[in-house]
C-alpha cells in the first residue's frame, strides 16, 4: 500500500529569482509594438465588411430575432425611435437658439413647444430645423408682441393712431435679423414659407395644448416666490461673509 504522502502531486517551487525587477524589464518590446500596429492597420474599413445583422446573400433575408430588433418589437429597443427622435429635436433646437442668441427663457419656451409637437402636421416641411426655425420666430415673435402689447385688442382699441404706429413702428421681427435669414435660406425656408407654417404651428399649439409650454419650467410657478438663483447666490454670500468672519477671527 503507497504512503499517501508520497502519492500527492508534486508542485514546481518557482523560484522568485528567476523573476527581473530591473528598470524596463516591464515595457513592451519593439517588435510586439510593431506587430501590434500592423495586425492593427488591417481591420474593418467600412460597415459592409461585417455580416452582423445582415444577411448572408442578396437574395437573403434576416433571422426573425433580428428583424424584430429591427423593427422595434423586441422589448429591449421598444420606443427606441420615438425616444430618439425626441432627443433629435431638443439637440437641434438648443442648437439652433444658441446660434440665434436667444435669451433662456425664449430657449426654454422653444424647447417646450419642439419636444412635444407632432411634426407630420407640417407636411414635407416637417424636417426638424425647418420647423425648430418656425418654433424659435413664434416664440421670439410672440414675446415681443406681449411685451408691446400687441396682443391686447381692447387695450388697442383704445389707442390713437399716433399711438398705434409708434407701437407698431418699435416691434422688430426676428425674421429682420441677418443670421436668422441666413438660416433659414440655409435650409430652404423664405418669408412665405415661414408664414404659412407659423399658420400651421399655431393651429397644433391649440390642438395639442402647447401654448404654455416650457422645457424644465414649472409655467404655474408663484412669481411672488424667489427664483432658486436668487437663492442660490443669497446662499453663497452668507458663506463668504461667514468665511470672512472667521478669517479674521483667526487672526
Amino acid at each position: 500500500m503507497t504512503d499517501a504522502a508520497t502519492s500527492a502531486p508534486e508542485f514546481e517551487v518557482v523560484d522568485e529569482e528567476q523573476f527581473s525587477a530591473r528598470p524596463g524589464d516591464g515595457a513592451l518590446a519593439r517588435s510586439a509594438h510593431r506587430r501590434d500596429t500592423t495586425v492593427g492597420r488591417w481591420g474593418p474599413t467600412s460597415p459592409s465588411a461585417t455580416q452582423i445583422g445582415r444577411a448572408r446573400s442578396p437574395e437573403g433575408d434576416v433571422s426573425e430575432n433580428l428583424r424584430r430588433l429591427h423593427d422595434e418589437r423586441h422589448p429591449a429597443t421598444e420606443g427606441h425611435g420615438a425616444r430618439q427622435h425626441r432627443l433629435e429635436k431638443l439637440r437641434i433646437t438648443q442648437a439652433l437658439c444658441n446660434d440665434l442668441d436667444v435669451t433662456p427663457w425664449q430657449r426654454d419656451r422653444a424647447l417646450g413647444v419642439m419636444i412635444d409637437l407632432d411634426l407630420t402636421a407640417f407636411g414635407s416641411q416637417r424636417a426638424i430645423e425647418k420647423v425648430a426655425l418656425v418654433t424659435i420666430r413664434h416664440v421670439v415673435d410672440d414675446e415681443r408682441e406681449r411685451y408691446l402689447g400687441l396682443q391686447d385688442q381692447e387695450w388697442l382699441a383704445d389707442q390713437s393712431p399716433e399711438r398705434l404706429e409708434a407701437l407698431y413702428e418699435q416691434f422688430t421681427s426676428i425674421t429682420d435679423d441677418p443670421h436668422f435669414q441666413d438660416l433659414a435660406a440655409k435650409h430652404g425656408l423664405e418669408i412665405t414659407n415661414l408664414n404659412r407654417l407659423r399658420r400651421v404651428l399655431r393651429d397644433q399649439l391649440d390642438e395639442q395644448d402647447l401654448h404654455g409650454a416650457v422645457y424644465g419650467r414649472n409655467p404655474y410657478r408663484d412669481p411672488n416666490l424667489p427664483s432658486s438663483d436668487l437663492r442660490e447666490s443669497e446662499q453663497r454670500g452668507s458663506d463668504d461673509g461667514r468665511d470672512r468672519e472667521e478669517t479674521s477671527g483667526e487672526r
